[in-house]
């Protein structure tokens, strides 16, 4: 059975604080409504300073889900390291394990927007040193045995639910995440279906002795949206899609490697592209993807079209899919 998955960034252009707090309170009823009916993950990310009102906040919004839901994991794909604290981030998500008994996942990158840097005063170009201190932090922190850092000796308490701590991936699509995260013995989570990078990643798993494995997204990976008439769908609501498209694709540079990508720049071409799909529920069953990834508030959705996509889903796939 393919892995489910829905997604929240909590994007909505225009917002009034009355739209949006109406926004993130579908979300959670939507997260709620997704744990009753088997939905595997919600799936969240951190952004900073989008004029869309992209999520900056990832963990506090995984805290809610994991409040209002019972069985499913919240991921966190990703969170930037180098933006936070390390010792504050190692409890927050201590914390979080606690609280859901071990159904946070969280995947640690360093990001690829240098305005998101400045706008924390943090180096750009320290990102990847500030990245293995924070790591190494976080595991010596979930010990909760002193240990020295930065010339003082701490000890964080309490120590997370999860033996011998929350589930952690390293995150990225370069050879120095990979190296990162099996030096530390880390799961690795490629930003992208990059074997060759898989590959890289398990002989440094050897070079350095220790042990991981890896997250791979699949090879094809779509953002899907349930109708049951997709022409009108796309007719009257084609701009959320590729308002979302767009402003990801603005934050690309060439070299960034992503399971998500679109080149479009009309609502035709973005349909033609196929990265985000607007499906029937025979459709969607016929797709045969390994994974399905249900995003249903897409580029500030409607909030009633958004549950009518993820009803269709959850009544009308996941159903099917199970059998």
């Amino acid at each position: 059975m393919p892995v489910s998955v829905v997604r929240f960034n909590l994007v909505e252009p225009g917002a009034t604080p009355a739209s949006l707090h109406a926004r993130y309170r579908t979300a959670l009823e939507m997260a709620a409504y997704a744990d009753d009916r088997g939905i595997a993950t919600v799936q969240t990310e951190e952004h900073h300073g989008a004029p869309n009102n992209w999520l900056p906040s990832p963990f506090a919004f995984a805290g809610a889900v994991l409040g209002a839901t019972r069985r499913l994991a919240v991921t966190v794909s990703a969170v930037i390291g180098p933006l936070h604290d390390p010792l504050r981030l190692a409890e927050d998500i201590a914390v979080l394990d606690l609280l859901s008994g071990g159904r946070l996942v969280t995947v640690a990158g360093i990001g690829y927007r240098p305005e998101e840097y400045a706008q924390f005063g943090v180096d750009w170009t320290r990102r990847g040193r500030l990245q293995d201190e924070v790591l190494q932090t976080v595991l010596a922190a979930w010990t909760g045995e002193e240990f020295e850092y930065r010339g003082r000796t701490v000890r964080v308490t309490p120590r997370p639910y999860t033996d011998p701590h929350p589930l952690l991936l390293v995150g990225g699509s370069s050879r120095a995440a990979a190296r990162r995260a099996a030096r530390l013995g880390l799961p690795f989570f490629p930003s992208a279906h990059l074997p060759e990078l898989e590959a890289y990643y398990k002989e440094r798993l050897v070079e350095y002795g220790t042990e991981g494995w890896t997250m791979m997204p699949a090879a094809e990976t779509a953002l899907l949206h349930l109708a049951e008439d997709p022409d009108r769908t796309w007719a009257e609501y084609g701009g959320h899609f590729l308002h979302e498209a767009r402003t990801y694709a603005s934050w690309q540079s060439a070299d960034i490697r992503s399971a998500v990508r679109s080149a479009a720049t009309t609502v035709e071409e973005l349909r033609a592209e196929g990265v985000y799909r607007v499906l029937t529920p025979d459709e969607c069953v016929a797709q045969g993807l390994d994974s399905l990834v249900l995003h249903p508030l897409v580029g500030g959705m409607p909030l009633e079209e958004g549950w009518r996509s993820l009803h269709l889903f959850c009544e009308n796939v996941l159903p099917r899919l199970s059998g």
